[in-house]
């Protein structure tokens, strides 16, 4: 089994988190999966729905290259799932958005909902998801840890006490949300979630804390084997519809070349010239 992961950050500038991150998933990953990471250039690094809606663009035409490639599911390693349900009206093969997963398994472990994000900007896009999969009313409240994610790099590159220090942060952030009546926290994002990995049995006070790096890798890995034992795929009806090879033909050229070029790519001759 191959599974791709595509993150939101650039390879370079956060080498160590995408290191953390492709070994951690390889050494979780079931016998005979294997993850390939990929990050993205210019990441997601002004946070806001414009900066979103350009990493789906990316994220959706690597996926298009992903399933020509020959893996076998694809991971929507952001926690906001921008581009979610397109990309899974347009493959065959299983398509994962961590956010999805993640709130879906915590929902089984208790009632209430806590979210701990990376900036509190994304607090309303948090709410806005959990209606989208029907848990909004399950949410208890979002915080944000106010952070970048070249924030997390010490911890990433082995410095202990960064990774302790980002640890109680994370707990003294979530103090609110249990204060509030939640009984789940989740780390509303890979980086928070991979910060936590090491940590067995997390809990804040009675909430445990769910790992959402390793829920979207098994959920992957589940979505793959009901697949191949007996067919199971997302409804092909008006939910997620399969997208024709024209219209992945016409995404991705609109993706690797841009409106002006895409719209001179698609004239036909006669049109060209006008």
């Amino acid at each position: 089994m191959k599974i791709f992961w595509q993150s939101f950050v650039d390879a370079s500038l956060n080498a160590p988190y995408l290191a953390k991150l492709s070994s951690y998933l390889n050494e979780i990953a079931a016998p005979g999966t294997s993850v390939h990471v990929a990050g993205m250039t210019p990441p997601d690094r002004d946070f806001g729905r414009l900066s979103e809606f350009r990493c789906a663009i990316a994220a959706i035409d690597n996926g298009l290259q992903a399933e020509d490639d020959g893996f076998d599911a694809y991971v929507m390693g952001h926690f906001q799932d921008p581009g979610l349900y397109e990309l899974r009206s347009a493959l065959q093969i299983p398509v994962v958005g961590t956010g999805e997963a993640t709130l879906l398994a915590a929902s089984q472990l208790g009632r209430r909902l806590g979210l701990v994000t990376i900036d509190k900007v994304f607090s309303t896009y948090h709410y806005e998801q959990a209606d989208r999969y029907g848990l909004g009313q399950r949410i208890g409240g979002v915080v944000g840890l106010g952070c970048k994610p070249e924030d997390f790099s010490e911890a990433f590159a082995g410095n202990e006490s960064a990774r302790l220090s980002m640890l109680a942060d994370f707990t003294v952030c979530a103090q609110p949300l249990i204060e509030a009546g939640c009984d789940v926290l989740v780390p509303a994002g890979v980086l928070p979630g991979l910060l936590l990995c090491s940590e067995h049995n997390l809990r804040v006070a009675h909430a445990p804390v769910v790992n959402c790096a390793a829920v979207a890798l098994k959920s992957a890995e589940m979505w793959v084997q009901l697949q191949r034992l007996n067919g199971t795929q997302p409804s092909r009806g008006p939910s997620f519809a399969l997208a024709s090879r024209r219209a992945r033909e016409d995404f991705s050229r609109l993706a690797r070349h841009g409106g002006a070029s895409f719209a001179a790519a698609t004239k036909t001759p006669s049109e060209a010239y006008r």
